[in-house]
């Protein structure tokens, strides 16, 4: 105590209150328990800082690869919209409208920034719901295709039935069609045993037609059940033997096979489905030997011809 009052402090050279002396190895001792717990809770800190940041970079490559895959899965459903075709206006309006969706939703993947997984699911909800409704228009666009297709069998099997039947009834058209043409030519009058006369103005028969005043043509009209019976028209029609029509009149022209042919001479004659002999006149001169042609003409046909020789 005496010391202390003679101005003697202990702390000054490294003395405790019992006036022991500091022991520096345990000091050092402190100092490095103290570093070494910081370095230990640096290295966990360190590794903690890593493991977050690591797990932080999985994170982020998994949901771009999530976003990559919304992505690629979006644009086959867009393809599926494009490669769908139906002449269907109403579907095909309703496809078109899905489609709008798709790249809407496409867009706006485009464009999203803040990626995290409730976006990923939200995204991946859409991308499911496009498809499914792409893949209900496939079924809908198969029934319909299906349904098209049996319709088309259907409509070329009856096709089929009425070409047949058209075929049927143009066949018996032409049976028909021929049966009226034999019936017709059937119904024809003949006429046979056909002479050319010439006569005197006494109307006796000369032996030289240059002395012929007219020329008779006799002819029977042959008997035919199948004609119609009644009044008949018959028309002659003699070429000189220079080849000249015989005619009395410009205007003596009849109708045959859509022309108009002159005629020598013509008469009305009741005919009864009997055999009927007829003879029509022709008045003129000048007539000269050789060889004649005489052809009957009655209801549009030729009925009977001749070349007959006039001395």
């Amino acid at each position: 105590m005496e010391e202390n009052s003679k101005g003697y402090a202990p702390e000054e050279y490294g003395e405790d209150d019992y006036g022991r002396r500091p022991d520096p190895d345990k000091a050092m001792r402190g100092y490095r328990i103290v570093i070494i717990i910081l370095s230990v809770i640096l290295v966990a800190l360190s590794a903690l800082y890593y493991s977050i940041h690591r797990q932080q970079k999985i994170d982020n490559e998994l949901l771009r690869a999530d976003r990559d895959s919304i992505q690629s899965d979006l644009g086959r459903v867009m393809d599926e919209y494009d490669n769908l075709r139906i002449s269907n206006d109403t579907i095909t309006a309703s496809l078109h409208l899905e489609r709008q969706r798709a790249d809407s939703l496409m867009d706006r993947l485009k464009k999203e920034r803040n990626w995290n997984l409730s976006k990923i699911r939200e995204y991946q909800s859409q991308v499911k719901l496009l498809r499914s409704i792409a893949e209900g228009y496939v079924r809908q666009i198969d029934s319909l295709n299906t349904l098209n297709k049996k319709l088309i069998t259907e409509n070329i099997s009856y096709r089929k039935e009425i070409s047949s039947a058209q075929m049927r009834a143009e066949m018996a058209e032409e049976k028909a069609a021929e049966l009226d043409n034999k019936v017709r030519a059937g119904s024809v009058i003949k006429a046979r045993d056909i002479r050319l006369v010439p006569l005197n103005e006494k109307s006796k028969e000369v032996t030289r037609v240059k002395n012929a005043a007219r020329l008779r043509t006799d002819f029977v009209l042959t008997a035919n059940e199948l004609a119609t019976p009644g009044n008949r028209t018959i028309y002659v029609r003699i070429t000189s033997p220079d080849g000249y029509v015989l005619a009395t009149s410009d205007q003596a022209t009849f109708s045959y096979e859509g022309e108009r042919l002159t005629y020598s001479a013509s008469r009305d004659v009741d005919y009864q489905n009997q055999d009927l002999p007829v003879g029509i006149f022709y008045n003129n001169t000048g007539f000269t030997a050789g060889t004649y042609e005489v052809q009957l003409f009655c209801d549009g046909f030729l009925i009977g011809s001749s070349e007959i020789v006039l001395r």
